[in-house]
């Protein structure tokens, strides 16, 4: 699982830090990673705050920029307001959460969109796994 956003600093951290609790707790193996089209150089402060207030600490992430090895090895690739175009490899599972608003104006917003999506996704994963 591939969490894409352009600066990989708070939307696709907070996905994947949603993602591996909940696949945790559904038995799911498949684990996440995230990374930037324009990564910055350290994830935004409110989201990790926010995530530390959830007792997950992520201060150590360090924004990285996705590679075409990243894409191709991805069991299923989600973006948020990104655009890969060339990168993508032909047949990739690629999945668009375009609706999910700014973190830097609504991050509980932001926080409750991609848990929405995410919990959808661990349960299609749950269903895929049997």
């Amino acid at each position: 699982m591939l969490f894409l956003c352009p600066h990989n600093a708070a939307k696709s951290v907070l996905a994947v830090a949603e993602y591996d609790r909940l696949a945790q707790q559904r038995g799911i193996s498949l684990r996440a990673d995230s990374a930037g089209t324009e990564p910055e150089a350290a994830p935004s402060p409110a989201v990790v705050a926010a995530l530390r207030a959830d007792g997950i600490d992520v201060a150590n992430h360090r924004p990285c920029l996705v590679t075409p090895e990243d894409l191709v090895e991805a069991h299923r690739i989600i973006t948020f307001g990104c655009d890969i175009g060339a990168l993508a490899p032909l047949g990739a599972a690629i999945v668009a959460w375009d609706d999910v608003p700014p973190v830097s104006r609504d991050l509980e917003g932001a926080r409750t969109a991609i848990r929405q999506h995410v919990e959808q996704l661990v349960a299609e994963l749950a269903a895929e796994q049997g």
